[in-house]
């Protein structure tokens, strides 16, 4: 079952991001805005084609092998039972979702559509950035609060020392 959630909520992240983006690129002009919660949120169309807040402007594709190499080192670790539980499903889906959301528009479009501005943001973001963010801070939490065994080392004397 566990396993199941992070398959579901990963494409529900990338199905949620790319209706999204395919929406705002339909009725919005580049550059247009529009206020959605007043004095909270705003949308303006923006294509990006470099990484977060422009940075990298025009090297937007050379982010896909990257997004495909941690997408693929994620399932490979998820494979071998290193990221354990609901919490780190649930991280690591975010993360994927995010990922993977990105890359088709960077694919697609050789750009990133960003569209969400929040009060006292000077980004522009959209889902994908979201989930990107949502799933690295449910990922650390979950590896600062989960508790590992202690694996305890033989003692002087015992039989596992020998």
């Amino acid at each position: 079952m566990v396993v199941l959630l992070f398959y579901v909520l990963a494409a529900f992240v990338i199905a949620v991001d790319q209706l999204s983006k395919y929406w705002i690129r339909e009725h919005l002009l580049m550059g247009e805005s529009t206020q959605i919660w007043q004095g909270f949120i705003h949308v303006i169309r923006l294509e990006n084609t470099g990484a977060a807040g422009s940075s990298f402007e025009g090297y937007g594709r050379w982010f896909v092998p990257i997004a495909v190499l941690i997408v693929a080192v994620v399932i490979y670790y998820r494979g071998k039972g290193k990221l354990k539980g609901r919490w780190m499903e649930i991280g690591t889906a975010f993360f994927v979702g995010g990922a993977i959301g990105n890359a088709i528009d960077r694919v697609l479009f050789n750009g990133v559509t960003d569209f969400i501005q929040l009060k006292g943001q000077g980004g522009v973001m959209n889902i994908a950035d979201i989930s990107l963010n949502i799933g690295m801070i449910v990922v650390l939490l979950t590896m600062l609060f989960t508790r590992r065994k202690p694996t305890s080392a033989p003692t002087i004397g015992s039989s596992e020392a020998r």
